[in-house]
Parts: structure tokens; C-alpha cells; sequence
């Protein structure tokens, strides 16, 4: 399941890469963008810097709680981790809706699109909405299937302990013994097979896996385009304040998605896998904008679609997945709900999170 998470995740990345040629048509407001040389080598090494930066950020922010093990505190088994996590979904949660919905709003509300059909309804708020409700569907369907799955191996597995025991008893001679034997393994089957429903243990690492994917799918889409803006700039003030909000909002974000993981229990490969593609995604857009930073152009028409319709879809998912998959999940939790100290911590940190969040507005 991760190999295709993360298949997805590219064919994402290739799309919008296929995309960029067509954003670099002219500008809605003819704007002076000429730069000398100067400033163009000035802002270079800034956003080298800020490459470097990011990277490292959000690779300190998804590993640390991987530290579980060795880090009493960050162990998903501890009342703090509940936290933890709740500061991370307040952080998610102030992503969507303080940083990327009203992005999208100003993107697909712009007056350099045509007034119709763009000027004449809600695209930003109506393409988050369907995206949320995708998103639900997508965590439905997933966890029927791997439901399904598991019970179809478990069918599998009591075929072949039938079909096993029998031919080891082929050679009995005493009939009514071995009539005796298959009658006693069957009972034995059929009550395994009684048993054979997910356990509530299972259920939940299977929930923490397919939370950890989509999560990570909705958070790479608004990390590949920050970083895209950010490196396509010229201005030496603007990607200032963005080196200091992103790597703070990378950190953050970061944390929050290393905790799904964490709980997901992958093997040690796979959670390599998605720390360090998460990690690399914001450079990665960085470097994309360094690129095109001569030709793009952000006030195209076709720049502001794209950017528009992808950070819509983006908000629509972590909203969905901060308040569904992680809020609600922990905060309805049993363990919590008879602790009113764990509860009270948890609700303080997630106003926290949400309050950073909210605060690096200002900047970016």
C-alpha cells in the first residue's frame, strides 16, 4: 500500500510538472518584472538557502516522532503523544484553513480570470468540499477493502489447515478415530473462522496506515506548490519571510504526519520512504521555481487554475483528515475521554498548534 501511495504521489508530482509550461503565459497586470543581475544572484542564494533549510526542517519535524522507541514521551502508547498529536492536528487544520483555502479563494477569485464562469460561483469552497468528501470515500472504500482482504486470507489459511490435517490422517486405519479427529478439527475451524473478525487492534493499525497516506497525498500537493512560489520569486523580502514561515510550517507539518506514521508501524524501509519523500517535496518545488523563475508568470490565466484547483483540493483533504482521521479519532477515544487532565492538555495543545499556525500568516 505504500509502493501505491507513493506511485500516486508521483503521477501527482508529473501532472502539475506537465502543467508548468502552460503557466507561463502573459500576465494579467503588465507588470515591470525585469531584474537586474544583481538582485537575480542576490535572491539565488537565498533560495538555496532556504532549500537547505526546508529539507532540513521537515526532516527533523517527521522523524522525531519516530523516536518513539527510544523517547519515552514520544511513544504513541503515552498520554503526552495524545499531545503531540493534537498540537500536529491543530497545526494541519491551520494549514487548511488559514494558509491554503483563502489562497485558493484569491487564485480562483482573481479578476484576470474571466468573470464566467469563474466570477459567477464558489470554485475554491465547492472543489474543497468535493475533495473532503473524496477524501472520506477514499478512507471508506480503503478500509472495506483491506477488511475484505484480510478476511479472504484468513478463508485461505482455514482451507489449507483442512486440507492439511486431512492428508496427514489419510493413512489411519482405525476409521472412527480419524472420522473423530476431523470432526474435533472442524469445530476447531469453525469457531477460528467465528473468530477470524478484525481485531480491534488490527483494525486500528490498518486506520493508522491508510490515514498516513492520504494525509501525506494531501499535504505534498500544497508543499510542491509553496515551494514552487517561493522559487519563481525575485523578490529578496518576500522569499525572506518565506524561508522563515515554510521551514517553521515544515517542521510543524511535518510532525504531525511523522505521528501518523509512527502509529502505522511500517517497517523500517517504508517509513524511510515517506520521511524522506515528504521531506524532499517543498525542495523540490523550490527548485522547479529557480527554474522557471524567467518565464513564470503567477498572474496567468492558466497559473491561477492550476495553483487554484490544486490547493483547493489540498485544503479540502487536511481539513477533512485534521478533524475526521485525528481530532476526532483521539478525542472520542475512551483513554481520553475518562482522563479530564489528558483532555484539558490536549485541548491546549491543539489551540496551540492551530495558533502557531495562524500566527506564520502574517509572513506567509
Amino acid at each position: 500500500m505504500t509502493i501505491s501511495s507513493n506511485k500516486t504521489s508521483i503521477y501527482l508530482l508529473f501532472l502539475l510538472l506537465a502543467l508548468l509550461p502552460t503557466m507561463v503565459t502573459p500576465q494579467c497586470n503588465m507588470e515591470d518584472n525585469s531584474y537586474n543581475n544583481t538582485n537575480i544572484h542576490e535572491s539565488l542564494k537565498y533560495k538555496i538557502v532556504a532549500i537547505l533549510t526546508i529539507l532540513l526542517a521537515g526532516g527533523i519535524g517527521v522523524s522525531i516522532p519516530q523516536l518513539g522507541n527510544k523517547v519515552e514521551a514520544l511513544n504513541p502508547d503515552n498520554d503526552i503523544f495524545f499531545m503531540i498529536k493534537a498540537f500536529a492536528a491543530g497545526v494541519i487544520l491551520g494549514t487548511g484553513f488559514i494558509h491554503i483555502l483563502p489562497d485558493a479563494f484569491d487564485h480562483l477569485a482573481s479578476p484576470c480570470l474571466p468573470n464566467s464562469p469563474w466570477g459567477k460561483f464558489p470554485f475554491a469552497g465547492f472543489i474543497a468540499m468535493s475533495c473532503a468528501i473524496g477524501a472520506l470515500m477514499l478512507d471508506t472504500f480503503a478500509t472495506s477493502f483491506y477488511t475484505k482482504m484480510h478476511f479472504n486470507k484468513q478463508k485461505t489459511k482455514q482451507v489449507m489447515d483442512v486440507e492439511t490435517h486431512s492428508h496427514s490422517h489419510s493413512d489411519d486405519h482405525v476409521v472412527d478415530d480419524h472420522a473423530g479427529h476431523v470432526h474435533v478439527h472442524a469445530h476447531a475451524t469453525d469457531g477460528h473462522a467465528h473468530g477470524s473478525v478484525l481485531s480491534s487492534h488490527e483494525y486500528q493499525l490498518m486506520r493508522h496506515r491508510i490515514i498516513s497516506q492520504v494525509l501525506e497525498l494531501g499535504i505534498i500537493v500544497h508543499s510542491v506548490i509553496i515551494g514552487l512560489s517561493l522559487g519563481a520569486s525575485q523578490h529578496i523580502s518576500t522569499i525572506k519571510s518565506l524561508l522563515a514561515a515554510l521551514s517553521f510550517h515544515q517542521f510543524f507539518e511535518g510532525m504531525g504526519l511523522g505521528g501518523c506514521i509512527s502509529q502505522a508501524k511500517y517497517k523500517s524501509l517504508a517509513t524511510a520512504i515517506m520521511a524522506i519523500f515528504f521531506s524532499l517535496t517543498t525542495p523540490v518545488g523550490i527548485a522547479i521555481g529557480i527554474g522557471i523563475s524567467k518565464i513564470y508568470r503567477e498572474e496567468s490565466t492558466t497559473s491561477l487554475i492550476v495553483e487554484g484547483v490544486l490547493n483547493s483540493c489540498s485544503a479540502g483533504i487536511l481539513i477533512y483528515m485534521a478533524l475526521v482521521d485525528l481530532l476526532a479519532a483521539d478525542f472520542m477515544n475512551p483513554r481520553m475521554q475518562s482522563n479530564l487532565r489528558l483532555q484539558l492538555g490536549a485541548n491546549v495543545s491543539l489551540l496551540l498548534g492551530a495558533g502557531c499556525m495562524s500566527f506564520l500568516a502574517i509572513w506567509a
